[in-house]
């Protein structure tokens, strides 16, 4: 293990590549350019595989063809990139291939802008393709947390045969801090997941089939069950989230992401000004915290969903909260981010506003 300094887009190539990322194919779109450019380097160092295909539909057809061999293989892109994709994320649920999809968000809708945003939120955990499916969706908040969640994220799809998405955004892209890394070797990981569905020849065995086409009677429906059920073991084993200051909070603010990461430096101004105020960050987008956050409702006076967006994971707040008149929204929409100062500012006449103190 040592310690570098590292740009967000860098960590997450790293974080792949110790992982056992075999092969990476994508196509370049700001904020997130420098995946590819520092990929197509790295993983002919360690004799692995870098494809710049010609376009966002080529790159995820051909991570579904490696998959389809059982190697690791991982795509990146930003908004406009990753709607491109939703047809084929949809034919990897369907065919149970554990795929790594990055999106590093931008402002939308439509091309929008090169800034970061958070406005991919629906898209990435209610499905931007077709048909009853899950994604796996981890939105890290640290450069240390997008190397960390890159490497979860391989295990994560090998060990559902589900695809996973890690959905960032711009500014923690490319912004830079020390991280603790693993030192890489040539050799490629070795992981302990069944992998007997592969397509590797059939040579003195039945073949195998990978396919989401089921026409037959009832046949769809009996396989959608069954993926129904791979979901709720997800939901009931991979819930991941972080509590910070949370245990004598009367104020709780709701944020993932780059926005839970300004949260924090609020937190701390807010309390030596006075206020008990923590953070429940979701880590995981889909399956969401929903339980956590409906016991956390029960013992805070006030809930502040930030986002930058016009309010997406607000939805699934207001799912847990039996009193919605506790819930209060602060969005930025269209690539801005919010400064600290300027959230002391809002919380700060918010909670005065509430005639509490």
């Amino acid at each position: 293990m040592k310690k570098v300094l590292m740009q967000g887009n860098i960590a997450l190539c790293e974080g792949a590549i110790s992982a056992g990322c075999f092969a990476y194919v994508g196509y370049p779109i700001t904020p997130q350019n420098e995946v590819s450019a520092y990929m197509s380097k790295r993983m002919p160092e360690l004799n692995r595989i870098f494809l710049q295909a010609e376009s966002e539909l080529a790159s995820i057809n051909v991570v579904f063809g490696v998959l389809l061999t059982g190697k690791r293989a991982m795509t990146s892109s930003s908004s406009p990139g990753i709607s491109l994709m939703q047809e084929e994320i949809s034919y990897m649920c369907g065919c149970e291939l554990p795929a790594v999809i990055v999106n590093v968000m931008r402002g939308g809708p439509g091309l929008g802008n090169i800034s970061g945003s958070q406005s991919d939120y629906f898209q990435a955990t209610k499905g931007g393709g077709h048909g009853d499916y899950r994604l796996i969706v981890l939105a890290p908040h640290s450069v240390q947390e997008i190397y960390d969640l890159a490497k979860l994220s391989f295990d994560l799809a090998d060990k559902y045969r589900n695809p996973v998405m890690i959905l960032m955004d711009g500014y923690l892209g490319q912004m830079m801090e020390g991280i603790t890394v693993k030192q890489i070797q040539n050799s490629i990981v070795k992981n302990n997941y069944n992998k007997d569905w592969i397509l590797d020849g059939c040579k003195g065995r039945p073949p195998h089939k990978i396919r989401s086409l089921y026409m037959g009677e009832g046949e769809l429906e009996k396989f959608n069950w069954y993926l129904n059920s791979k979901y709720e073991k997800i939901k009931q084993n991979e819930i991941k989230f972080e509590m910070f200051l949370t245990d004598n909070s009367e104020f709780l603010i709701i944020a993932f992401g780059i926005v839970g990461r300004i949260s924090k430096g609020v937190i701390h101004e807010l309390r030596n000004n006075g206020y008990k105020i923590g953070l429940f960050r979701p880590i995981t987008l889909w399956p969401f915290p929903y339980q956590m956050i409906t016991e956390l409702s029960k013992k805070v006076k006030k809930i502040f969903v930030i986002e930058m967006n016009l309010g997406q994971m607000l939805e699934d707040v207001k799912m847990c909260c039996d009193d919605k008149n506790k819930i209060e929204f602060i969005g930025k929409p269209g690539g801005s981010i919010f400064s600290k100062e300027e959230l002391v500012e809002k919380l700060t006449e918010k909670i005065k506003n509430e005639k509490i103190y």
